[in-house]
């Protein structure tokens, strides 16, 4: 299982524990140290990566699944990233994924403590997401409220895109 733009671990590391063999990346060295820290102490081991998606050594058709959790890239190449890693995923394969919708601006001027990102362009919508997964079944697809309480920096009301998909 592929966890992009995994930060700290946490979802890498329960995977882990799951039994999943797991692979991570991110752009972050102090992501991927806390990360191994972190699966140590819970005596999982994970493959972690540091750096941009092209430049790292996965492969076509490598992955049962892929796990997109707040992988809030660059407008410039997210989409572009979707389909690379797509290409990284198994016929069958199901891709996970999470994150902040474009109507969570409106949550964000309300309370900045939700956190997200604060530009329009690297939040999803639902027609962005079946652009860039076009060759999927759908088995969720949808945009959500949510209530967060993550830390100090993921509190209060925001809107999600939720979308779990097999590739065809």
């Amino acid at each position: 299982m592929l966890f992009p733009a995994e930060g700290e671990g946490r979802n890498a590391v329960f995977a882990a524990k799951q039994g999943w063999e797991v692979s991570a990346f991110d752009i972050s060295t102090e992501g991927k140290n806390k990360a191994l820290r972190l699966a140590e102490n819970n005596r999982v081991s994970i493959d972690y990566q540091v750096g941009e998606l092209q430049d790292l050594n996965y492969k076509e058709e490598q992955f049962d699944a892929i796990a997109l959790i707040y992988a809030h890239f660059p407008a410039a190449i997210k989409s572009a990233y979707h389909k690379l890693l797509s290409a990284y995923l198994r016929k069958g394969g199901i891709v996970i994924f999470e994150a902040f919708s474009k109507n969570h601006l409106d949550y964000l001027a309300r309370n900045e403590s939700v956190g997200g990102p604060k530009e329009i362009d690297m939040l999803f919508s639902v027609e962005e997401i079946k652009s860039d997964f076009p060759d999927y079944e759908i088995i969720i697809l949808e945009e959500k409220k949510i209530e967060l309480n993550e830390g100090l920096f993921h509190n209060g009301q925001g809107s999600v895109i939720r979308f779990v998909g097999q590739k065809k």
